[in-house]
């Protein structure tokens, strides 16, 4: 798979009825491995390896109803009374991220209003913070550690 802008880390790889499929640690089974997957798995890594995310606090594949249809968030990071702190999307890498992708994330959060939305595609990153106080939002320079999030 492509070489990715995230820190390598030990992947689970392999065929299940000829196809290729990785171990997703938060859902504790492997998954079909589709470029998307595999910078999902990349991502998940690092918040947890290298951001301190809790990995208790995360779900991938999120679930939630939005006018009238079913969507599914790619991952969610929870507080402890489980309401939603982060959502992150994902694109495969040969995926621009344009204003389709942001409009897509934010329909998410009208329904979870998370504090921080992200969005990558395995090259670049992109991780802003709302202030739903202000009605604003702000871009970070940095996906932020854990212990950093209010």
């Amino acid at each position: 798979m492509l070489s990715l802008n995230l820190p390598v880390f030990d992947t689970k790889i392999t065929t299940r009825n000829g196809k290729n499929v990785i171990f997703d640690v938060i859902r504790k089974r492997y998954v079909a491995l589709t470029p998307e997957e595999w910078v999902r798995q990349h991502f998940v890594h690092f918040l947890i390896a290298h951001k301190g995310y809790p990995l208790a606090l995360m779900a991938n594949e999120v679930l939630l109803h939005l006018n009238g249809t079913q969507k599914r968030c790619d991952t969610v990071l929870y507080r402890r009374d489980l309401s939603a702190r982060m959502i992150v999307e994902y694109k495969a890498p040969h995926i621009e991220i344009t204003q389709a992708v942001f409009d897509q994330i934010t329909r998410y959060n009208m329904v979870l209003k998370a504090d921080y939305l992200i969005v990558s595609n395995g090259i670049q990153h992109y991780c802003c913070q709302i202030d739903y106080k202000n009605q604003r939002y702000t871009f970070l320079e940095d996906i932020p550690d854990y212990s950093l999030l209010l």
